[in-house]
């Protein structure tokens, strides 16, 4: 307006201030009350005055006090807005196109992203315009402008998605709405982060926006705050390892990155450095493999992104392979035997164990063996006893991988533990008594696990153990000579997988154990031991046809969930980064699955060229803030109400007639107004008796003794309710159960730690401001850690099914948007929550009629036995309910109920049976489930 960055809701309110010159005769002729004194009648003679009166006027100082508190009222009807746009849309009336980004990168930083996009939504609202947004990171679809009303709720359901976006298979859309809209504003808050498809986005966008006269804002961080993990390599390495991205110094050169496994417990963490402006940067944990395997994730602690997070799988773990040598102790000599080699060769990717001390090759199988290997690999080992090859049989058919070397001993004997029939004595090649010469290794089928590897020409074989000849031979076949001969065959039995190399380990049959393709194959073979081998069943070879459903899936601030209903089942040789279809997360069963990354090896986050969007404006996210006045400008005006009250009593003569009438105490009369204004303005916050000891939170009583505790909300009337709701229980608990609880302590979630509390009650109240960032990820942090929040909207009696929301879940909507909320469901009549202590199927408060949320469960096994009490892994984080429970726990000293609840007072004792369940829940877990079947073993024993 004007060039000033202020604008007005009601802007034809302004036209009564042309009323104020009116105001302003009106008020000078009218004059002040007249003063009332007393009428005696020598002092009505004293008075006489020789010369005319004039009738008094208003003094001009009232008359400007009075015009300036109409002005402040005008004003504020008008509804002024200061900063309405910040340096968003231009003004005008042509429709706004809002370009939001919302990959994983815009995950950080995404309260300030939605911030900006409401901010320009209600500015384009103020100024009639019609809205269309999009979202860069969803699937590409025609859209139209609409009211602002219905911009704003469909921003409301834009989340981050877990993949990088792809902003280019919207500009055919973008050009489409242009075309119908030319002139339209454009703004694009940006995450600063090139995704995939087109490079080149914003060159394109700039030359739609000059073709159709459209002007072209930009706001973003001045230096992309993401952080991102690259993606697991394939195999592992001496070190579990990852590199930590930035698309450009963004100033957080330093941080943590965290190892958990699959239950999201800490099993290590190894802190990062990046040197100054370099967008990469390394991590590296140095564990057991016995930890090492145990990972199921890694992320960037307080990153909150799907992009920060590298789920494991079975690709991922450092396998156990144990060796052993047929051969006697003079040929087990390094350089000699063929341990040695293998050793080498395996000792890069695989932990490699060998058996110590000088024993037979029965030993030193079970030692392997004993120590849980995952690959066992025999080097020219003949015939077994009977005891030693049902332990390997049983080995195998349990999932492990057999891996077998040729050699005189194998070539002599008859064993079953091969994936062929052998014929006896082998086959030599380029001897002094052969007509052949060495033979090398023919290119690789398709089908085999050793596709891709190309063998050298300078490879040669000089003996072999011929396989004899059958139909299940071709499909058995890994690896041949160029004469058809196999090398390699392999054969699935029960879960595990047997696998010959038809030469020796070592150097005396063939010179492969001297090349590089000797260590990519040993490498892939390995890589197939566990459930996670995509072999088929009977031949050994990779399956085409595997697919693998979504099982976990990430969403974009990093949390595992259910899969959404447009995920899609993934092939198992699946490699690619995440996309709309395919985001990031587990797929295929737990035992046998894989895990999709945000981002593979080899990728990096690129900043953005914003060069080809000519004439843009740009803008940063941290942009002076949208202040709304009214609220200033009716508190001045109420002000100088005040003021010209006073000042029309004193003209009128009250502070001087009352002065007389107390006559010495004239002057306190005069200090009376004064002293009662400064009490209003200064008076101290209402006092509060000393809190004891027991009720302060994070004192030594809240480390010693078990507490629960709420949310100090800033409503005297709701913190009232929530310390003696929870003060109740708490005399419940420890009158019925073991249980015997400290005092409830208020929570300011500010300032006070929150590890010491299981529980914390939270009543929303819809007219306090949100919690702060702090906060949020404060309490987020709690219930990641195994905390449980209960959040009480106390709205059952107002709340509608399919009708609007109201005030305290619209206020709970906006505060979770940015939690790591789970999939929630209402309480199943199963769930160990109605069993924890009373045998309960509803969780009423004040209120009966609302519903109990709390997280989903897995569902009850099909064909299994039917279990009275269903759990997940851990305890709820979170329960949402409208029933007002605290009012309903409430109780005075005596004893007494201090607030009515809405039914009888059966409806009183449920409550706290209720809650005694909520809390002993908290405390105990899912042990009820487990427990259920105690009776039936009591009863067996005869107790």
């Amino acid at each position: 307006m004007l060039g000033v960055p202020l604008t007005f809701a009601a802007p034809l309110a302004l036209a009564a201030l042309v009323a104020l010159p009116a105001l302003w005769v009106l008020l000078r002729v009218t004059p002040p009350r007249p003063r009332r004194i007393a009428f005696p009648p020598l002092a009505l003679v004293a008075d006489l005055l020789p010369k005319r009166e004039t009738p008094a006027r208003t003094p001009p100082w009232l008359l400007a006090l009075r015009i300036l508190a109409a002005a402040f009222l005008i004003l504020a009807v008008a509804g002024p807005v200061w900063n309405p746009g910040g340096i968003g849309a231009a003004a005008g009336r042509e429709p706004l196109l809002l370009i939001l980004d919302n990959g994983f990168v815009s995950a950080f930083d995404w309260r300030d992203r939605l911030r900006a996009a409401t901010d320009e939504i209600e500015a384009a609202a103020r100024d009639g315009r019609p809205v269309a947004l999009v979202a860069s990171a969803d699937a590409p679809a025609p859209f139209e402008a609409k009211a602002p009303a219905a911009a704003l709720e469909r921003l409301r359901a834009i989340k981050p998605r877990p993949h990088l976006g792809d902003r280019g298979a919207h500009l055919t859309s973008i050009g489409t709405f242009l075309e119908r809209m030319p002139g339209a504003s454009l703004v694009w808050i940006s995450d600063g982060v090139r995704g995939v498809g087109a490079a080149d986005f914003a060159t394109s966008l700039g030359e739609l926006a000059s073709r159709h006269g459209s002007a072209v804002t930009v706001l973003k961080a001045e230096r992309s705050p993401a952080l991102a993990l690259e993606g697991s390599p394939m195999q592992p390495g001496e070190k579990l390892s990852a590199q930590v991205l930035r698309a450009q110094g963004n100033g957080r050169d330093a941080g943590l990155v965290r190892a958990l496994d699959q239950k999201g417990l800490p099993l290590a963490e190894s802190r990062f450095t990046f040197a100054p402006e370099a967008r990469e940067t390394s991590v590296s944990f140095d564990l057991p493999v016995e930890l090492r395997n145990a990972i199921a994730r890694l992320e960037i602690e307080g990153e909150h992104s799907a992009g920060a997070v590298v789920l494991m799988d079975e690709r991922g773990k450092r396998r156990r392979v144990g060796l052993v040598f047929g051969g006697t102790l003079d040929q087990a000599q390094p350089l000699l035997a063929p341990t040695y080699y293998l050793a080498k060769a395996l000792t890069p990717f695989a932990d490699v164990q060998q058996p110590r001390g000088g024993q037979g090759t029965a030993e030193s199988i079970g030692q392997m063996l004993d120590n849980q290997v995952s690959v066992l690999a025999l080097a020219d080992v003949g015939a077994l006893d009977d005891r030693t090859l049902a332990r390997v049989e049983k080995f195998v058919d349990e999932g492990g991988l057999l891996l077998r070397f040729a050699g005189p001993r194998l070539a002599a004997g008859n064993d079953p533990l091969v994936p062929v029939r052998l014929r006896r004595g082998g086959r030599s090649l380029g001897g002094t008594l052969s007509w052949d010469r060495p033979k090398t290794l023919a290119a690789f089928a398709p089908e085999s696990p050793f596709a891709g590897l190309n063998p050298p020409t300078d490879i040669g074989v000089r003996r072999q153990i011929l396989a004899e000849p059958d139909g299940d031979l071709p499909g058995r076949t890994w690896a041949s000579l160029q004469d058809g001969t196999p090398i390699v065959t392999a054969e699935k039995r029960g879960q595990g997988l047997v696998v010959l190399f038809h030469v020796t380990a070592d150097t005396t049959w063939s010179n492969l154990p001297l090349s590089g393709l000797f260590v990519d194959m040993l490498r892939r073979v390995v890589g197939l031991a566990g459930p996670s081998a995509k072999l088929g069943e009977g031949d050994g070879r990779q399956s085409k046809a595997a697919l693998l459903a979504p099982r976990l899936t990430l969403d974009g601030f990093g949390a595992l969930g259910s899969p959404p209903a447009s995920a899609t089942a993934v092939p198992a040789d699946f490699a690619d980064r995440a996309g709309p279809e395919h985001p990031p997360g587990f797929y295929g069963t737990a035992e046998g699955g894989i895990a999709v990354n945000a981002l593979v090896p080899g990728d990096r986050l690129e900043p953005l060229d914003f060069t080809g969007l000519k004439g843009a404006r740009t803008g940063s996210l941290a942009g002076a803030e949208t202040l709304d006045l009214r609220a200033l400008l009716f508190s001045l005006a109420l002000t100088l109400l005040a003021l010209d009250t006073l000042a029309g009593l004193w003209l009128g003569g009250f502070f001087r007639s009352f002065g007389r009438a107390g006559g010495r105490a004239a002057p306190a009369a005069w200090l009376l107004p004064v002293l009662l204004g400064l009490a209003l303005v200064l008076a101290p916050p209402p006092a509060r008796a000393q809190e004891p000891p027991a009720n302060r939170p994070n004192g030594i009583e809240s480390a010693l003794a078990t507490r629960l505790a709420f949310v100090v909300t800033g409503d005297a009337a709701t913190d009232a309710a929530s310390r003696a709701g929870l003060s109740g229980l708490s005399q419940m608990l420890a009158a019925r159960t073991a249980l015997e609880p400290g005092e409830p302590a208020g929570l300011n979630l500010e300032k006070d730690e929150l590890a010491f509390y299981p529980l914390i009650y939270w009543p929303i109240v819809a007219g306090r401001p949100q919690p702060s960032e702090a906060a949020i990820r404060k309490i987020d942090a709690f219930m990641r850690n195994g905390g449980t929040v209960i959040f009480d909207t106390r709205d059952a009696q107002t709340a509608r099914a399919g009708g609007p929301p109201t005030p305290e879940t619209a206020y709970l909507r906006k505060m979770l948007a940015t939690l790591e909320v789970p999939e929630l469901e209402p309480v199943p009549p199963d769930h160990v929550l109605t069993k924890a202590f009373y045998l309960v199927d509803s969780f009423p408060g004040r209120l009966s009629t609302g519903q109990t949320w709390v997280e989903t469960i897995p569902p009850a096994g099909e064909g299994g036995e039917r279990r009275p009490a269903r759990a997940g892994d851990g305890v709820t984080p979170i329960i949402i309910t409208g029933n007002d429970l605290a009012a309903a726990w409430a109780l005075g000293r005596n004893g007494e109920p201090l607030y009515p609840v809405s039914g009888d007072q059966r409806q009183r004792e449920m409550a706290f049976r209720g809650g005694i369940n909520i809390v002993i829940y908290t405390l105990t877990g899912n042990y009820k489930a487990d427990q259920v079947h105690v009776p039936a073993l009591l009863e067996r024993l005869g107790q």
